[in-house]
């Protein structure tokens, strides 16, 4: 194809001729030669004609007959040597033939002779074209002046002028140009010349030597008062603007500013004044408005491209604006008489200032303006504030013309004339929008404070947002109907709002801005007439109320805020002595829902106020710190009786009848209604974002109807706007009680859980079309299964467990459908843990994945010990392990029995070892549950039966050291000392206090020898401290039963079980001898009965409160390793003991159903140690330790339920049993308040562990897994001293009140 024929070459011309020209439009209003070369590559994509252009087709059937048969060979190869089974995707497919194609001799071949073709065509085309300019020229010239019309329409494309004139336009034409713009010049010569400028050429305009002269003509040339030569020039500017880059329109731009700065100080222009107003049909008014405009959109285009230019283009730009606004008329004027300063005329074309937002948006941009405003141009500011003061004042002077303020303010109708009072009206917007986005900044907000000439005081930062708070009240706003859904809302109130949403997105703003008390109270004042009922409060709009209401929620949202309402900045947290703004909002809020407020009786947007400042609560009682502000004004009970009400009503609503009229208000009404009920619900479901917070919502008894809403929402995969994280938090805060996993089962959640997550285990998504099968999973639980499975960990506390399975066995069934897909928790657990039959081996697909799933679950819920008892005691899942274990060993040869290692042998024997074995970190080796690289992969022992090798098993005893035994015989010694009773407890907890923080090695000497100190300073401390009735917190309880009488009483099988592991345990730390199984049992049956007479009758379909303690006495079972197993020694501390408050925290079967709690709260079965104790974990969490307390929030899992669980099981199998004894002891010497310190201690010890796990979304496993690593009490003593020290008045105060509190 090298060589072809003038015919071919004509063709080829043609062919070429037609492309172009299909694309000239395009490719003439390029700004470049490499943009016009990026729209022709990119030509496919834009041009839907494409591939019907000649010049394409040509291409493309030449291509076709070069490479078509090598591509085809190619595709058949690539698909003979792939395998049937592989499916090759036809991406792949297609890169490779592509490359294969690029690389080959052919293709080359066929580019070089496509290159040399065209080449040689082109060139032919371009020496035409010059034939073509050379014989046309002298037409042109004849055409000129009727070609020049032409150009110069309303239509500002050049797109033939740059392609078909290029060599017309010389330098003398330009100067002839020049010499009939001289004003002197006939008004004709002025316009032909003007027409004549138009039509040529941008770039041969631009590129004149005597750009410069040509600039200043056409500024001077601008004040010249014929309509059409103005408009020439103006488009002339438009069209410079569009075309040249921006060294050239800076210049146009400066030019431009100068002469309006020109036009405004000169006294002989008729520029209106606010008494005349503005009419924006008079010919002056439409040239300045014009000229305006053009300068408006060229600040508004301006910072897309400046970036990339020199920064002194945009200084220029930036001055002259700045220059051009500052301008100001004679003061001394009255008002009315005042000429309209440049600023009016901008905020009537960009009334909010978008120009000025866009300028500020780059730090590149807002430096060069702040920079100004601050040195030479500050006047703009003051003016601006000035603005907003004036309006402020003549709202509350024009109060009683309200109506006609908001039909000026509102109309959305074409206007043509604007009254003063109007302009004044839109400048003051402009202003407002203006500071809005300089307080944005930290340089904008530093020009503050700012002098005004009428105020003798300064205005500061904190005086402006006092202002635009109140402008919200004081100033009209629109009625609810009076704008089209598609039109902006300028009312005042609207537009501060806006501004005030904005600062608070912005942490820094917000802080130096909005969270200080004089603008908190500034927010507050109507509230405080409304609740005083004062003249003023009927000027209060609904409207205004809804948008001071968001502000708040927005306030109350961040932590900094929060504090500022809940405490103001005095630190006061009293409602009775000068409230502070949450005691004032939550007033409020309740007489709202009491409808006690007679200002707003009748009115139809009472429900949106309500529900507005509803929400500025429940930003506040969502959170441990705004919830116990918030608890004395019972918001929970008044939200729950407006709930009902609304219900009732939505019942009544009639049903509509076809034609009848009412048909479309009943559903108006309808839906409001159904509305406002879903908001009570979400509003009385974020109680449960804290423990307290549920035991509240628990006690509405609307906790059922809250848990369907989130469900429902839930399976629509919606969640309510205030949840950034979902609703992870509320659903793991009521799993860790029994009436929220009651309520989650009821509302199937529970089952929707369970079903997607036996889909992804098992059978896949119906609605996805598997055109291939699922890859083998890599991890032991597949990445789309990690969602359910922490799901399931979160719901799954002993509390839910025992509600959900409890007292329940296995279906164990002889046959199971491949298509029976489990509902609930007893279903997971037997198809998925309890493995012990063919029948459900051959119901799953995939076993070997689903059972180690089940496995991991089993081995998290272990964890738990209590859970663990239970699930030994029905369903025996220990010897169900030992079983699956002893059928997995291979019989070799010479007699020998071998495990087979596997990835469920090696998840058993793991589980195996955590189930049978209780100890700390140091007091057991849990076996890894993944293989080792190497020669032996698995090094660890495999059993199938009793006893565990004694490779778990880690040393606990220690030699003795003299002198570790004479310091603690020293400090047993000086417990001994006879002394005053006040005065030797005293000094027994200073001396146990000092000796933790100076000699732990004291404290963590020899296990034998440390309980032996611990026992009898334990016995004596409580017999000592109970003598005196005022450290005692509940009364003395007569108990004469003798062993005899409790020998024949029987306990559950969960506490039998867990005397054996807890002997098991003691045995393995030399504290017990044989026979104390016997004595436990006696003590534990002791125990039930003391506790049996302290409680009282409920009625509850609760499952944990048919009668006994649900789970082990792990307290009781500490104290008898502690006192080394002496039965009655153990029996009289305990009874000594139970006196104590701390006894209610420590000892939690001590308030099961007792008679001592509130019925209220024994009805709820929340333990004190949850709604009380737990909840100051939070609380002081989010204070002391705030990254961890994130990172649980985002984890969607909580500290509450962690801690319970600890707490619950005095720290076994976390801590080793030393610390355990610290544990006890500093909660007894010490008070009840340090079981919240230690707590809080432990997770700063975690913290870098808890964000690591965050990160990789695994935080609760590691939490409920791995043992207390590296923490021990007395390292962290010191830091609990302190805790005592801030928080143990409001700690001790709460914990004292459970008897009495019904909150």
């Amino acid at each position: 194809m090298a060589q072809i024929s003038s015919e071919d070459e004509a063709q080829l011309q043609s062919m070429l001729r037609q492309l172009l020209l299909s694309v000239k439009e395009k490719i003439t209003g390029a700004p470049s030669l490499e943009c016009a070369e990026e729209i022709l590559l990119h030509l496919e994509e834009t041009d839907e004609n494409f591939h019907n252009y000649e010049f394409v087709k040509y291409l493309r059937q030449h291509i076709y007959d070069t490479l078509g048969t090598m591509i085809e060979e190619e595709m058949e190869k690539c698909t003979s040597d792939q395998n049937p089974g592989e499916g090759t995707g036809y991406d792949t497919l297609v890169q490779h033939v592509t490359k294969v194609t690029q690389e080959s001799k052919e293709y080359k071949e066929m580019m070089l002779s496509l290159k040399n073709v065209m080449t040689a065509v082109v060139e032919s085309l371009i020496n035409k074209f010059e034939e073509h300019q050379t014989r046309t020229k002298e037409v042109q010239k004849k055409t000129i002046k009727e070609k020049c019309f032409n150009y110069c329409t309303d239509n500002y494309s050049d797109s033939d002028s740059s392609f078909n004139q290029s060599y017309k336009f010389s330098q003398g034409k330009l100067q002839l140009i020049l010499e009939q713009l001289d004003p002197g010049q006939p008004k004709e010569v002025r316009l032909e010349a003007m027409l004549a400028l138009c039509s040529a050429p941008p770039s041969d305009v631009l590129n004149c030597e005597n750009w410069t002269t040509l600039c200043e003509k056409l500024t001077v040339s601008l004040a010249d008062p014929d309509p059409a030569f103005n408009d020439r020039i103006l488009k002339f500017y438009a069209q410079t603007f569009t075309l040249s880059p921006l060294h050239i329109t800076k210049e146009i731009y400066t030019s431009l500013a100068r002469h309006l700065e020109l036009y405004f100080l000169s006294g002989e222009n008729h520029i209106p004044t606010l008494l005349t107003g503005v009419d924006v049909t008079h010919p002056n008014v439409i040239r300045l408005l014009k000229k305006v405009r053009l300068l408006n959109e060229y600040q508004k285009e301006v910072p897309s491209f400046w970036i990339r230019h020199p920064e002194k283009y945009m200084e220029e730009i930036v001055e002259s604006t700045l220059s051009l606004l500052s301008i100001k008329h004679d003061q001394s004027l009255l008002v009315s008489q005042k000429i309209l300063d440049p600023i009016y005329f901008l905020a009537l074309l960009d009334v909010k200032a978008v120009w000025f937002k866009k300028w500020m948006h780059a730090y590149y941009s807002r430096t060069v303006v702040l920079q100004l405003l601050e040195k030479k141009y500050k006047s703009l500011i003051t003016t601006s504030v000035q603005q907003c003061v004036q309006y402020f004042e003549s709202c509350e002077n024009m109060k009683s013309d309200e109506n006609l303020l908001r039909t000026k303010h509102c109309g959305n109708k074409q206007k043509t004339f604007y009254s003063g009072q109007e302009l004044q009206y839109i400048y003051f917007v402009h202003s407002l929008c203006l500071l809005g986005r300089l307080l944005i900044y930290a340089q904008g907000r530093k020009l503050f404070p700012v002098k005004m000439k009428n105020i003798n005081d300064s205005v500061s930062l904190t005086d402006l947002l006092v202002l635009f708070t109140r402008l919200i009240y004081y100033s009209p706003s629109c009625p609810k109907m009076t704008l089209p859904e598609h039109a902006e809302d300028y009312s005042p109130a609207s537009l501060v709002t806006e501004v005030l949403r904005i600062l608070c997105d912005q942490k820094e703003s917000a802080i130096e801005c909005l969270y200080k008390s004089q603008v908190i109270d500034a927010f507050l004042e109507p509230i405080h007439n409304l609740m005083k009922e004062t003249e003023a409060a009927a000027n209060c709009s609904e409207t205004a109320l809804i948008h001071v209401a968001d502000i708040l929620a927005r306030i109350a949202s961040v932590e900094e805020g929060l504090f500022l309402l809940l405490y103001g900045e005095n630190m006061n947290s009293s409602k009775d002595e000068n409230p502070t703004g949450a005691h004032l909002i939550a007033q409020f809020s309740k007489k709202l829902l009491d409808e006690d407020i007679s200002v707003f009786s009748g009115s139809e947007m009472l429900p949106m106020v309500k529900g507005a400042f509803i929400s500025v609560c429940r930003q506040m009682y969502s959170t441990c710190e705004g919830l116990q502000v918030l608890i004395p004004y019972n918001l929970h009970y008044s939200i729950a009786k407006a709930w009902k009400k609304t219900s009732l009503l939505s019942e009544r609503i009639p049903t509509p009848v076809e034609g009848s009229d009412s048909i479309s208000s009943i559903s108006q009404e309808s839906q409001n209604i159904m509305a406002w009920e879903e908001n009570l619900l979400d509003d009385l479901l974020n109680f449960a974002a804290t423990p307290r917070g549920l035991l509240l919502l628990q006690k509405t008894g609307a906790i059922n109807d809250c848990v369907t809403f989130m469900f429902n929402l839930y399976a629509k995969k919606q969640v309510s706007r205030h949840e950034k994280f979902g609703y992870g938090v509320m659903v793991t805060q009521m799993a860790s009680t029994a009436a929220g996993a009651v309520a989650l089962r009821n509302s199937g959640f529970i089952n929707a859980l369970v079903t997607e997550l036996w889909s992804m285990l098992e059978c896949g998504r119906d609605d996805v079309r598997v055109t291939y099968p699922r890859s083998t999973p890599v991890d032991p639980i597949d990445q789309s299964c990690q969602k359910s499975f922490l799901a399931l960990v979160n719901l799954l506390s002993y509390p839910a467990v025992y509600e959900l399975i409890g007292n329940q066995d296995i279906p164990n069934k002889s046959e199971y459908s491949l298509r029976e897909v489990p509902t609930c928790i007893i279903d997971i657990i037997d198809r998925l843990i309890i493995l012990n039959s063919e029948a459900k081996i051959r119901s799953l697909f995939n076993y070997e994945q689903s059972h180690i799933f089940g496995l991991r679950l089993l081995n998290v819920l272990c964890c738990d010990l209590d859970t663990l008892l239970l699930l030994e005691s029905q369903y025996q899942v220990s010897a169900m392990l030992l079983n699956a274990q002893e059928e997995n060993i291979l019989e070799i040869s010479g007699g020998h029995r071998d495990f087979i290692i596997d990835g469920l042998s090696v998840e058993r024997n793991h589980v195996l070892v955590r189930i049978l074995l209780i100890g700390g970190p140091l007091e057991r080796i849990l076996p890894p549950r993944a293989l080792q690289k190497g020669n032996d992969p698995y090094p660890w022992p495999m059993f199938s039966s009793y006893p565990l090798p004694d490779c778990y098993l880690s040393e606990v005893t220690k030699r003795i050291d003299p002198k570790q035994e004479s310091d603690i015989g020293k400090l047993l010694l000086h417990c001994k000392i006879s002394e005053k009773q006040a005065e030797w407890i005293e000094n027994c907890r200073i001396q146990f206090c000092q000796t933790m923080r100076t000699k732990p090695n004291i404290i963590n000497g020899v296990v034998f020898l440390f309980i032996t100190v611990l026992a009898e300073l334990f016995e004596k401390f409580v017999l000592h401290i109970t003598e005196n009735p005022s450290d005692c917190y509940f009364p003395t309880v007569d108990y004469k039963a003798t062993d005899a009488d409790v020998k024949n009483e029987s306990l559950s099988s969960v506490q039998q079980i867990g005397i054996k592991m807890t002997v098991r345990y003691g045995k393995f730390l030399n504290l017990l001898k044989d026979g104390a199984e016997n004595d436990l049992t006696l003590v534990l049956k002791h125990s039930e009965r003391f506790l049996k007479q302290q409680q009282t009758s409920i009625k509850s379909p609760l499952r944990c409160l048919q009668g006994r303690y649900p789970g082990h006495d792990w307290f009781v079972s500490s104290l008898f390793l502690i006192m080394l197993g002496d039965q009655e020694k153990t029996l009289k501390v305990l009874q000594k003991f139970s006196r104590l408050l701390t006894s209610a925290f420590l000892w939690l079967p001590r308030l099961h159903i007792s008679k001592y709690l509130p019925s209220d709260i024994s009805e709820s079965g929340i333990h004190p140690i949850y709604f009380c104790g737990a909840h100051y974990i939070e609380m002081l969490l989010k204070t002391e330790v705030p990254l961890v307390f994130s990172a649980f929030h985002m984890s969607g899992f909580t500290p509450s339920q962690i801690c319970q669980q600890w707490i619950t099981q005095c720290f076994w199998n976390y801590l080793d049993w030393i610390e355990i004894c610290h544990y006890i002891a500093i909660c007894v010497f010490l008070g009840p308040d340090y079981q919240i310190y230690i707590c809080i201690s432990i997770l700063k010890h975690l913290q870098h562990d808890i964000l690591k796990h965050t990160q990789s979304q695994d935080l609760q496993l590691f939490l409920k897994e791995e043992a207390l690593h590296g923490f021990r009490v007395s390292d962290y003593f010191e830091y609990m001293e302190n805790l005592e020290q801030n928080y143990r008045p409001l700690l001790l105060q709460d914990m004292k009140r459970i008897r009495l509190q019904s909150t």
